[in-house]
């Protein structure tokens, strides 16, 4: 049984967003969130909303599913749009560069079979 989960356009780096992701891949569900719970990264709320997201899709498949059961088969970041803003940054030597605000796509698949 697998169930999956889906975050789109959430703000904050595709990069610092897989710090996160690669801490919790492969773990138990409840271990997951105690992870996520307790770590000081901004983009780890997100990523927790979505894994209970994933949990509540597991339990709507079917009332024999366990919650203690379920793994964290597959989790990652996608890059969503960037935002381009007219505002500058100073760089060095004298040039400028734009600032970006990038969005992310947040995927967490969960399966009740241990790998």
């Amino acid at each position: 049984m697998e169930a999956k989960a889906t975050a789109k356009y959430v703000q904050g780096s595709p990069q610092k967003a897989r710090l996160v992701i690669d801490v919790i891949r492969g773990k138990r569900v409840e271990e997951a969130l105690g992870i996520l719970q307790f770590s000081n990264k901004r983009a780890a709320r997100a990523i927790q909303k979505v894994l209970h997201a994933a949990i509540a899709n597991a339990e709507q498949e079917g009332p024999s599913v366990d919650v203690e059961d379920l793994y964290v088969k597959e989790a990652y970041v996608d890059l969503g749009p960037t935002k381009s803003r007219f505002r500058v940054r100073p760089a060095p030597m004298g040039r400028a560069f734009r600032q970006r605000r990038r969005q992310s796509h947040i995927t967490i698949r969960l399966t009740d079979e241990k790998e």
